[in-house]
């Protein structure tokens, strides 16, 4: 996975766009502190041990493409959240019907747990460390809450197309962001947690929840 390009260091003068290499180093950094902090903990990884897993010189090589440790933390917010919109995404618009898409959105989440358990475990430290305010707490909010504004609007549609029954959709949403959430800290607790039947598990009660029968 490549992350994004955040405010990181840039050395030399009037430098607008990082090189091909340069890119590559941030990504290297970035997969190995997602790395780091989902085995050791938020407060536990140091640049000294992310330096080590990611088989870099020194701390030096970090502290030249990121503005210090709360940058590094914003670019890794940032990369998981782009992983799972990319991830869910795809899965949701391979489905016509609105109740499909309901399910692909909410089983999507539990792939992308089980396919990538440290990035939602390194999610959940950083942003349970994070203070309000915070750039890297901020991203995550403001994207959260442009994408649940987007699944109520989604909702509105299938209950005008006949496919949901009433309720309010911005309760419904919240509700099964809600799950979700509690799902994934559990999984982050309990490895042994068989995300893939909670997601579906979860699909099932919302479907039967939103689903108009008549």
């Amino acid at each position: 996975m490549q992350a994004r390009n955040s405010a990181g260091k840039q050395k030399s003068a009037g430098k607008t766009k990082p090189s091909f290499t340069e890119t590559g180093r941030r990504a290297q950094i970035v997969a190995a502190t997602i790395e780091v902090i989902a085995e050791i903990g938020y407060h536990k990884a140091s640049f000294a041990k992310i330096a080590q897993h990611a088989g870099l010189s020194s701390t030096g090589m970090i502290s030249y493409h990121f503005d210090g440790r709360d940058d590094l933390m914003r670019e890794v917010v940032t990369e998981v959240m782009t992983l799972a919109e990319g991830y869910s995404r795809a899965r949701i618009e391979a489905h016509e019907s609105y109740t499909a898409r309901l399910r692909a959105a909410i089983e999507g989440n539990f792939d992308l747990l089980a396919d990538y358990p440290k990035h939602l475990a390194a999610l959940v430290e950083i942003l349970g460390n994070l203070r309000g305010g915070d750039p890297g707490m901020d991203f995550f909010l403001d994207t959260t809450e442009t994408n649940l504004a987007l699944q109520v609007e989604q909702v509105r549609k299938g209950q005008r197309a006949g496919e949901f029954c009433d309720f309010d959709p911005w309760v419904m949403v919240r509700a099964i962001r809600a799950a979700i959430d509690d799902v994934v800290l559990r999984a982050t607790q309990d490895p042994q947690l068989d995300v893939r039947a909670a997601g579906r598990e979860l699909a099932d009660l919302f479907d039967r929840a939103t689903r108009r029968t008549s």
